[in-house]
């Protein structure tokens, strides 16, 4: 790999650091529900991108079936939560 390569996935995995490290902030501090709900959402979007990133950077397949598990968690987990929040039950 090319150590320009290597310099581009290093400073991405840092902003998706940054970037998670706010949405977390945002998931705690955030005044409503909802707010949290889409912080976490946003957490688990941006960790599926960081394990993407990484699975370049190591050249290896078995991080992209993460990253997809990873996505599917996200998004059973954001609806689940937004019919709570609805509805105030889960499962009827």
């Amino acid at each position: 790999m090319s150590p320009f390569l290597n310099i581009i996935i290093s400073i991405t995995l840092c902003a998706y650091g940054i970037a998670i490290l706010l949405g977390l902030w945002r998931a705690i501090i955030g005044p409503t529900a909802q707010d949290r709900v889409l912080a976490l959402d946003y957490v688990t979007t941006v960790g599926m991108l960081a394990v993407l990133v990484i699975s370049i950077s190591y050249s290896n397949d078995v991080y992209f079936e993460g990253a997809l598990i990873l996505a599917l968690f996200g998004f059973v987990s954001s609806a689940a939560i937004a019919k709570f929040l609805l509805r105030g039950e889960v499962i009827e």
